[in-house]
C-alpha cells in the first residue's frame, strides 16, 4: 500500500493517537485526510501546528473535518456518504471507563462495548462498500495489549478490546475477497490524555501511527507497537498461572 495514494478517514482525531495518525498521514503525502470527532470544534481548536506543518482548518492542507460519533448509526451513515472517496479507514476512537466487571455500573460496561466493538464494527460495515468501490484499500483497528489479558480495574475495557480483536480477525476474512487489508494495532499504553493517571511505561503516540503505516506499506496485518504487547502475546502460549500472578503483584 502506497500511503501517498490514500484518502484516509481517522476516527477520534482530536487528540492522542488519532491526532498523530492524521499528522503522520499528512507528512507521508496522503492525498486527503478526513479528521473526525464527535465535536469538530475540538478539531479546529487543537490544530496541527508543530506536527506536520499543517492546519486543522477544514479543507486546508488536505484535511477535511467531519462530525462523527461512532455509537450513532445516523452519524456513521452521514460520514460514509460524505467521505465516499475513502481508501483507508483508521478506527481509533475509544474510551476508557476503568469499570470492573462484577461491581461496575452495567451502563459503563455497555458503553465500552458499544464503542470498541459495536461502534468499530458499524464503521467497517458502513465503509466496506466504499472501500470496495475504491479498489479495496485498508482498515486499521487500534486495539490494545488488553485484547489478550486483563489488569485490575480494566475488566470492561479489556473485554471490549478482546471482542474487537476477534471481530477484526473475522472481518479480515470476510473482506479478503474485495482486496481490503485489515490491520490490528496493539499497544500497552501511549502517552495520551486517556492514560494520564497511569504511572506506567508509555509509548509516544506518534510511534504508534508510524508503526501502523509502515506495516500497511509492508502488508502487515498485525502490529505490536511496543515491547509490553509483544511480551503479552508471547505469554499466551504458556500456562497463565505465572502471568496472572505477576499481574496481581503489580
Amino acid at each position: 500500500m502506497d500511503i501517498t495514494d490514500q484518502i484516509a478517514l481517522v476516527t477520534g482525531a482530536n487528540r492522542g493517537i488519532g491526532r498523530q495518525f492524521v499528522a503522520e498521514l499528512l507528512e507521508r503525502g496522503a492525498r486527503k485526510v478526513y479528521a473526525t470527532a464527535r465535536r469538530p470544534d475540538l478539531l479546529e481548536a487543537s490544530g496541527l501546528s508543530g506536527l506536520a506543518g499543517a492546519s486543522w482548518v477544514s479543507g486546508a492542507s488536505g484535511v477535511e473535518v467531519l462530525t462523527l460519533d461512532i455509537t450513532d448509526h445516523d452519524s456513521i451513515r452521514a460520514a460514509a456518504a460524505a467521505a465516499s472517496d475513502v481508501t483507508l479507514l483508521v478506527n481509533n476512537a475509544g474510551i476508557s471507563t476503568s469499570t470492573p466487571l462484577l461491581t461496575g455500573d452495567r451502563a459503563e460496561i455497555r458503553r465500552e462495548m458499544d464503542t470498541h466493538f459495536w461502534g468499530t464494527l458499524d464503521m467497517i460495515r458502513a465503509f466496506a462498500p466504499v472501500l470496495a468501490a475504491n479498489g479495496g484499500g485498508g482498515i486499521v483497528n487500534v486495539l490494545s495489549a488488553l485484547s489478550w489479558f486483563v489488569s485490575p480495574g480494566n475488566g470492561a475495557y479489556a473485554a471490549a478490546k478482546a471482542a474487537a480483536w476477534n471481530m477484526t480477525n473475522g472481518v479480515r476474512l470476510e473482506l479478503a475477497g474485495q482486496g481490503t487489508l485489515v490491520q490490528a494495532v496493539h499497544l500497552a499504553a501511549a502517552d495520551t490524555d486517556m492514560t494520564a493517571g497511569y504511572d506506567v511505561l508509555k509509548i509516544d503516540p506518534r510511534d504508534v501511527a508510524r508503526a501502523s503505516l509502515d506495516g500497511l506499506v509492508a502488508g502487515a496485518i498485525e502490529i505490536l507497537a511496543d515491547e509490553p504487547s509483544a511480551f503479552v502475546k508471547a505469554s499466551l502460549a504458556g500456562d497463565p498461572t505465572a502471568f496472572y500472578a505477576m499481574v496481581l503483584a503489580g
